[in-house]
Order: C-alpha cells, then structure tokens, then sequence
C-alpha cells in the first residue's frame, strides 16, 4: 500500500505525496539509480512519463534536464501541452521500449520535454483534478437525457485545460454525435470519446479485490490475456460466477497465474473420464480428485453405497494396469485414524490458552449459583428464628412497650381469666 508518510523511497519520491494511487499505480523500480554510467556513456535521453490511470507514454529530453522520478513536468502534447509525472529514467527504459514493440529508438519520433512543472504548472494540475468529479456527473446526466446505452466511467483534462476525454463502457456501438455537441457547449473544450473494455475500466478506478488487496489492474497489471472457465476447472474451483468473477464483471486475472502449476500436476493422473476400478468386492468409480496432495477418491457403485475409499496416483496407476490383466485385487479397507490433539496454546508474551476467558466465565457461573443457594437458605434460617423470637417476647402493649410497673412496688400479673365475662356466676364447688 502506500505509505502517505514521506518516507517511501521504492519510487524516489520521498515528498510525501505518495499514496494508494502513487507509489503502487504500475510503479516501476529503478534500481539503477545508485550506479554512476562509465566516462564514455551518454544518459538515456527517452523518459517514460505517467498520466492519470494506466496510461503511460515516452518522451525525449533533448535539452537534457536534470529531472528525478515522480517530479511533474510538461511535455508536448497535440496542439497544446499536457502534465505529467516521471515514472522512470535512464538504461531501464530500453526495457519498457522493447515490451512496448519499439525498437528503433533512436530514430523513433518520440514528443519532447518542454520544462520542469513550476508553481503555475502544479496548481494547474490540481485544479485539473478537482474538476474532474463534477464534469463526470454532469456529462453522465447528459448521457442519460439523451437515452445511450453506455456508461461514462472517467474523465482526464489535459494540462493545459483545452481538451478532455470520456471513457466510457457500451455493449453496442453507440451515436454520441449530439453528445460530443452538448458536452462542448457544456465545457468549452476539445472532447473525446475513448471507448475501453471493462477490465482496463476496473483499473482506471481501482479498488480492493476479494483477496484484500489491490486490484492487479490498477497496480502492475498491463497485459489482459484471455481467461476461459478450464482454467477453474483444471484448479477444481467451486463453478460460482459470483466468486469466480472479479469487480469488472469478467472472470478473475489471477486463475492464470497458477494454472500453469496446475496443468504440470495434472499430467501425473491417469484420464479421468468415467475411471473405475474394479476390486474382488465391486466397482468403484471416481468421485474425487485432490491434485495437490495427489490423492483420488473413489466410492462403491452399489445399490446402498458405502465408504470413500482414498489412493495415491501411484496406487490407482497400478490398480488399472492390473485391470487391463484381466486381474482384480482385493481392497484394503483403510481404517481411520482418530487423533487426539491437545492444545496447548500460548501466545509470545506467555499469556494462558484461549479458552482462559471460558474457564473464568463458568467459574463465575458456578460462584453465582453458590451464593444464590446459600443466600435461600439464609432466608429460610432467618425466617425460623424469628418466629422463635416472637414466641419468646413478652407481652406488648399496643404501642410496642413492655408491661411497666404502676404502683412502683408490685408488678401487675396477667390473669388467665381475665377475658371472660364479669357477669358470669361464680362456681358452687366447696372445698
């Protein structure tokens, strides 16, 4: 990623300028920066300049000016003069000439250098940048009023603000003639329209992949090669459109990149095409094929089935050419392995296992139903010491008080039948 910090030094900038789209849009390294050319040598007078997005031409200093990469200078451009930044310099451009089919360089008629960018040039340049997102909404609502069938994806003013191209993106090919009209008399400039394909539209624009990191395209990726569905099948990829396919709507770049592994791998198997195998107990067939670990996978063509029973390409080479004998060999049942594994993590700083928080998380379960119980029986024991301590109580007074003594000598006694009737005869027994 880019560093946005000043300290990147992979392109030679080190203005603090550099950032997603700086150091990392199709950068180049020039690691021949630090070697002196001998005495008899003349610098490389071509110069590869950057322009917004991937587009990158050659320039001749002819009046050899003292540049270093990432600077912005002004070159010649058609009728006018165009801004851009140094992307690489010196013996290394032969190289990029050659990959761009030129190789008459000397006698090439390459445009020329006219300047360093000054202070006018780079304010310019930012101007040019902070138009480009409401020129865009406004042609797109031109587009629309106007009814084509197509889909304006950028816009790049040249340098000296006298012309601007569109790319756009269409199915069909598409009359923008009335456009062209309403978007001149809209900006008064020069307008071109620039159709790309939707891959050179995905890296125009950039953005993250599904791997998370950069689109290719936007970064190194130049050369668009055709990718077909054979490549995710060679790979035995899962046949999704929605994983297979990448930002630009296409199928990914990046199945290419390991399929030539892949295909290398694939000339150890024998013919897959409806293999069976045939064993003292039944048919098998193949149902699986692991090209990494180069293992396959056959099941029993029964009625009712059975187990997967996993070979080698070894083992399966040799089970056919016994077939073809006429021979059929008894099958191995493989028993499985049950493996017990105890983990046993700990981190760098010496910290517990992960499960730590778990243990910690139950152990507070545990006391919290420890102390539930024992605060139920708590109450419960309250509860019967009270009503122990009620019976025990003297009697009270209803304001709460205990009997007191009125006469200061003899305290009053409760009477048993006190609460009967006064009115009630008095008993006849004699004693």
């Amino acid at each position: 990623m880019g560093c946005g910090s000043g300290g990147c030094n992979a392109g030679g900038c080190a203005s603090g300028g550099c950032s997603t789209g700086g150091c990392n849009k199709l950068n180049t390294f020039d690691w021949l920066s630090d070697m002196v050319l001998p005495p008899h040598m003349k610098p490389f007078d071509v110069i590869e300049v950057r322009f917004k997005g991937t587009r990158k031409e050659f320039y001749r200093n002819d009046k050899n000016l003292d540049i270093t990469n990432n600077e912005l200078i002004v070159v010649e451009g058609e009728n006018g003069y165009d801004i851009g930044k140094v992307a690489l310099k010196g013996e290394l451009v032969k190289l990029q000439l050659k990959k761009a089919g030129i190789t008459d360089y000397e006698n090439h008629a390459f445009p020329k250098i006219l300047r360093r960018a000054n202070e006018a040039d780079e304010a310019k340049y930012k101007e040019n940048l902070e138009l480009e997102i409401p020129t865009m909404y406004k042609a797109r609502s031109i587009a629309m009023e106007l009814g084509l069938q197509m889909k304006l994806s950028d816009v790049e003013y040249r340098g000296d603000r006298k012309k601007a191209t569109f790319y756009y993106t269409a199915e069909e090919r598409v009359d923008f003639r009335e456009l062209i009209k309403r978007l001149a008399d809209s900006f008064k400039v020069r307008i071109e329209m620039r159709q790309i394909g939707y891959r050179q539209e995905a890296g125009r624009l950039g953005g993250i992949g599904s791997c998370g990191r950069e689109l290719c395209c936007s970064m190194w990726l130049t050369d668009f090669k055709v990718v077909h569905t054979s490549a995710a099948r060679y790979q035995n990829l899962s046949m999704n459109p929605l994983k297979l396919s990448g930002q630009c709507g296409k199928l990914k770049c990046c199945l290419n990149f390991e399929l030539d592994a892949y295909l290398e791998a694939w000339k150890e198997f024998p013919e897959t095409d409806n293999l069976t195998l045939e064993f003292e107990s039944g048919a098998y067939r193949l149902v699986k094929t692991d090209i990494l670990k180069r293992m396959m996978w056959f099941a029993p063509m029964q009625e009712f089935g059975g187990e997967w029973q996993g070979f080698k390409v070894n083992e399966v080479k040799h089970i056919i050419h016994q077939n073809k004998d006429g021979v059929k060999p008894e099958l191995q049942v493989k028993k499985k392995e049950v493996v017990k594994v105890e983990l046993d993590f700990k981190n760098d700083m010496g910290l517990d296992s992960i499960s730590r928080l778990d243990e910690r998380k139950s152990n507070k379960q545990n006391k919290n139903k420890k102390q539930a119980k024992q605060n139920r029986g708590g109450a419960t024991k309250n509860t019967s010491t009270n009503n122990s301590k009620e019976q025990n109580k003297p009697n009270e007074k209803p304001n709460g008080k205990p009997n007191e003594k009125p006469n200061g000598n003899k305290p009053v006694h409760n009477r048993p039948n006190s609460n009967k009737n006064k009115n009630t005869p008095p008993s006849n027994n004699v004693s």
